[in-house]
């Protein structure tokens, strides 16, 4: 394992395209000298754009190409480009070990696609899942998953979902006993789809079988939580709540303070703790959705990600790399073998 981890940049994609890639790279490169970067897409445009970061200059190279895998491309449509596009070239250098880690702000569903076709699934795991974090109101955030990126799920998709995903939160958070929750409609038992209810059953059962799973499964108070999905619509509800919950009261307290010049003085008072909510609800603070169960590193940035979310991305990925996440699923793994999951 590489102490510097030189990481491929699809420096084409999301909304601000190279100017903001290259800028968060610079930022993350700032922030930690080890840093090597392959910036990958127009030549022209990331030499101008370096031309501002002369740090990253000096530790990156330069992977050409002018094809982009655009946000309306469908992953049919971005895998045919997989060979040419900055989005596929990035993936590619992973597989042939010229990177350790890829960065991609595009689009999601052709990055999924084009990372489970050049590098493969590992073994025990049959479907790659989607991780992010998400704040809370203690020190710690959440890592929850699978973020819809598999529309269907069934118990044995879930049990591997929790190995990964507490295999993720031990890097994190350096904790050896991570809690794990399946999202479902009520906390009683006879509640949920039959493939929640089997992966809960099995999860329980597995308590006394081995020593991972008793881990993951006995909580503490400083404990992190994991919260799996059944599909894509299970995700998407809880999310799009959280979010519109955080931009309303962004925006009640913004029209709160500026309704009156009494309230324009609290302001003023309670600025710095508004500033650290703020800090707190930012998401490009928790920037970084990993793509667990591949034989390679994968990241998503949010599309319209700031300099500050792109920097953040890179730290994830560096981060799986340096505490090699891979190996860590696969000793997990090693755990449950034998164990199949069956639905009657």
């Amino acid at each position: 394992m590489t102490t510097s981890p030189r990481i491929a940049i699809d420096a084409m994609g999301g909304d601000e395209g190279v100017r903001v890639m290259i800028a968060g790279a610079a930022l993350a490169r700032h922030r930690h000298e080890s840093f090597k970067f392959l910036l990958v897409g127009d030549e022209v445009q990331i030499k101008a754009a370096l031309e501002n970061h002369p740090n990253l200059r000096a530790a990156s190279e330069i992977l050409h190409t002018t094809e982009v895998v655009t946000g309306d491309d469908k992953p049919s449509q971005a895998l045919r480009k997989s060979r040419g596009s900055s989005m596929g070239l990035a993936i590619n250098a992973v597989k042939a070990g010229d990177a350790a880690a890829a960065v991609s702000a595009g689009n999601t569903g052709a990055l999924m696609a084009m990372a489970k076709v050049a590098l493969r699934t590992m073994p025990g795991i049959d479907r790659p899942a989607l991780a992010a974090l998400l704040p809370t109101l203690t020190e710690t955030d959440v890592v929850m998953l699978d973020l819809g990126a598999n529309t269907e799920c069934d118990a044995r998709n879930l049990v591997q979902f929790a190995v990964m995903g507490a295999a993720y939160s031990r890097i994190l958070y350096n904790w050896e006993k991570p809690r794990v929750r399946l999202l479902n409609i009520g906390t009683e038992e006879m509640k949920g789809t039959d493939s929640l209810r089997f992966a809960a059953q099995h999860l329980r059962e597995s308590r006394s079988c081995t020593c991972i799973l008793k881990a993951l499964l006995r909580p503490t108070r400083s404990t992190a939580a994991i919260a799996m999905l059944s599909c894509a619509m299970a995700f998407r509800i809880p999310l799009k709540s959280i979010e519109g919950a955080a931009r309303f009261v962004t925006d009640l307290l913004r029209r709160a303070f500026t309704s009156s010049i009494r309230s324009k003085f609290g302001f003023l008072v309670s600025r710095p703790a508004t500033e650290l909510l703020k800090h707190h609800l930012d998401p490009n603070n928790h920037n970084g959705a990993v793509f667990l169960g591949l034989n390679g590193v994968i990241v998503k940035s949010h599309g319209s990600a700031s300099i500050e979310g792109v920097a953040n991305a890179v730290k994830v990925a560096a981060r799986l790399v340096e505490d090699d996440i891979t190996t860590r699923i696969a000793q997990d793994l090693e755990q449950i073998a034998g164990k199949e999951v069956i639905e009657e």
